[in-house]
């Protein structure tokens, strides 16, 4: 700091006319950093250059972009902001130069930066930590390596890295003192870090502050801390995430009641909140492609019954204006995307009561009962009418890998259009068909594990997640014999920074059903209902295919007349076609993107080059065979919102929907027959048709 004191009290006073010179940082460039990269220099000068459109040639002629203007005398203190950043880092001979073109109204800067060779540490003593900490292991985890260069940032992180290990071993008053002998002439450091661990400590009394109308022992339950526990400062961090997730308190403070003397074996413990409203009102309104707008609305009663618990009231509709009695012929422009989607012609809705309890059996874990009703739909695909309820566990739910254990069970029938259960479930008669949507008792229990490790749930840039799932119905869990079923789900997504502004992302999912036999029609039949099967293709999946178009489709017709058809070169298309998809029981995909910033608007705007790959199967079905993966290379921009990235992607897909069997179906009785068994719409001839678009708000992964 006395460096920079002196240079900044040298610095001579610039003419009143010099200080008032307007010029536009049109460029700003660092040359010669190798161990420190652009973006953190740029970070610690109070020199920033203008906006993309501001300083580039071709545009700035426009007026455009924000414009920022040099100050020559913080200009000269950069110079010694780096000088300093970099003696910190441990290059005692780095040299700062300047180069500056300047003009009437702008100017382009240059850092050129001669950094030298750094000061390295040669040895690290770590003292008074035997018997407590394996020296050995620690001296692995320490930032701050031997043979390093000497970074003063790194060294006051390892003296942090081992206080935190010996408060979460009992020693809450731990301190660790540093030493350093660095000589700039011989570029060498020897580096010593005296740990005082204190006395070992246990935990006292818990006091509770502030409550006003909860009571003390929910407080109590919430906190993994007992008296006569081993202090351990992680703890402490778990108990205050705890109470602040029961949503009760505004504010929350668990600390050690009195300051710490290095010899109390006893540390006292304060729990001090500030409790907020015990009732909660929500709603929101929004639009959605497979949804056209929708609403919903919620209503919390916290501290429900005492102890910590919560009621959640919650009501949603969707498909306002596609959906009776809200039909509004919306599906002609806003909402075209669900033009030919025969499941919204009426209103979803959900309504749900839900009743959850933390600190059930352990503080780590939390349950919840919830009755709900709903009509919920999948695009082209089918209609479910339940009442029901589901009862879960979640194990371990404030730790790593939470575990969810859960039963539900429910009253209702899935409803589709003829073609599809024809197609599907080979269901062709009224009969067999009253069967399949029928009003049926539905049961399972789930299982799912979840891992997740990113830095960012909207807009992850590193780190991984990891999910699993497992499903299970049959009489034996209560429901239908109708049902007979094992399913299970895999997906596993991982996030690399490469730099400040790209990334480099990756996802795999994968699906397998396992069905029993189910009597339909007096035949044994592979069932397994519609809600369950695996469905692929979307925005978030693999986006050179529409929602729910990749993999079995089947296709329909109502007039097989010569005037309902044409050639068209060596393909027959059908004018009245319709398609379904038909789902699978086995699905695989993959993805891969690189995202990184663009030279317009960089904080604002990111560009994205991406592949998936994937494909759905239904295992066992001799009339829509499918073999191998699609692949569907692609682009897209990414747009910066507070609620998360809003994309558009195009992709390029080489081939057309799936071959499957050509329905016909007669206009007068409903009745299926099949017109051709491996019908393949015409393949797109041109590269431009061949492009699908997506438009989403979120990463696609």
């Amino acid at each position: 700091m006395a460096l920079f004191a002196a240079v900044t009290l040298a610095a001579p006073t610039l003419p009143l006319a010099a200080q008032t010179d307007q010029r536009v940082v049109r460029g700003l460039s660092f040359v010669g950093n190798q161990s420190i990269d652009s973006y953190t220099l740029s970070s610690a000068i109070a020199t920033t250059p203008s906006a993309w459109l501001a300083r580039t040639w071709w545009v700035r002629w426009l007026g455009l972009g924000e414009k920022r203007y040099l100050d020559e005398i913080e200009f000269r203190r950069d110079v010694v902001r780096l000088l300093l950043l970099y003696r910190q880092s441990g290059y005692m001979r780095a040299q700062i130069d300047t180069v500056v073109t300047r003009t009437p109204d702008a100017a382009w800067i240059t850092f050129r930066i001669t950094e030298g060779p750094p000061v390295r540490v040669t040895r690290l003593t770590i003292n008074g930590v035997a018997g407590i900490l394996d020296t050995a292991a620690v001296r692995k985890d320490l930032p701050l390596k031997v043979g390093a260069p000497f970074n003063r940032f790194l060294f006051q992180a390892s003296a942090d890295t081992i206080v935190a290990r010996l408060r979460n071993l009992g020693h809450p008053a731990a301190e660790v003192l540093r030493n350093f002998d660095s000589n700039a002439d011989s570029l060498v450091a020897t580096v010593t870090l005296d740990a005082e661990p204190g006395a070992y400590a246990k935990i006292g009394t818990i006091q509770v502050r502030g409550l006003q109308r909860v009571d003390t022992t929910t407080v109590l339950h919430a906190i993994p801390i007992h008296a006569s526990d081993i202090y351990r400062q992680d703890q402490i961090y778990e108990s205050q995430r705890n109470l602040y997730s029961l949503g009760l308190f505004n504010s929350v403070t668990v600390a050690p009641a009195d300051s710490l003397d290095p010899d109390d074996s006893v540390v006292n413990v304060a729990v001090q909140v500030a409790e907020g409203p015990r009732h909660a009102v929500r709603g929101g309104v929004g639009y959605g492609s497979v949804d056209c707008f929708r609403a919903q609305a919620g209503w919390s009663a916290l501290d429900f019954a005492g102890g910590g618990r919560s009621l959640d009231l919650n009501g949603s509709v969707s498909k306002l204006g596609v959906g009776y009695p809200t039909n509004g012929g919306f599906q002609k422009n806003v909402c075209s995307y669900l033009r030919n989607d025969s499941t919204a012609d009426t209103l979803n809705y959900s309504l749900s009561a839900t009743l959850s309890q933390p600190s059930f059996l352990s503080p780590r874990h939390t349950a919840s009962v919830t009755v709900l009703g709903e009509r919920r739909s999948e695009y082209k695909v089918y209609t479910r009418q339940d009442v029901g309820a589901n009862a879960g566990v979640v194990f371990n739910a404030h730790r790593d890998v939470p575990l969810s254990v859960g039963y539900g069970v429910s009253v209702g029938r899935t409803i589709a259009s003829s073609g599809l259960l024809c197609a599907l479930f080979r269901a062709c008669d009224a009969q067999d068909q009253a069967q399949l949507v029928n009003t049926r008792r539905f049961a399972a229990v789930n299982a799912s594990a979840i891992r997740d490790h990113v830095n960012n749930i909207l807009d992850p840039t590193d780190g991984s997640r990891f999910t699993l799932t497992f499903s299970h119905s049959s009489r034996f869990v209560g429901a239908d014999p109708f049902y007979d079923f094992n399913r299970g789900e895999l997906e596993y997504a991982q996030y690399f920074s490469l730099g400040r502004s790209t990334v480099f992302a990756w996802r795999m999912r994968g699906g397998l059903i396992l069905g029993g036999t189910s009597p339909l029609a007096g035949q044994s039949t592979k069932f397994v209902p519609l809600e369950q099967r695996f469905y692929a293709g979307g925005p978030n999946s693999v986006r050179g295919y529409g929602r729910n178009e990749l993999g079995p489709t089947g296709y329909f017709i109502t007039d097989t007349t010569p005037g309902a058809r044409r050639v068209q070169g060596q393909d027959t298309v059908w004018n009245s076609l319709q398609t379904a998809p038909l789902g699978g029981n086995a699905v695989v995909v993959m993805n891969a993107e690189l995202r990184f910033a663009t030279p317009i608007l960089p904080d604002r705007m990111r560009f994205a080059l991406f592949v998936d790959v994937g494909q759905v199967w239904e295992r066992g079905d001799s009339l829509n065979p499918i073999s191998g993966l699609r692949v569907t290379p692609g682009a897209g921009l990414r747009f910066a919102t507070p609620l998360g990235p809003v994309r558009l992607d195009a992709a390029y897909r080489s081939q057309g929907t799936e071959a499957g069997v050509l329905y016909y179906i007669d206009k007068n009785t409903h009745v299926l027959s099949v017109r051709d068994q491996q019908y393949q719409p015409p393949i797109p001839s041109s590269f431009w048709q061949r492009l699908y678009f997506q438009f989403a708000v979120g990463q696609a992964f």
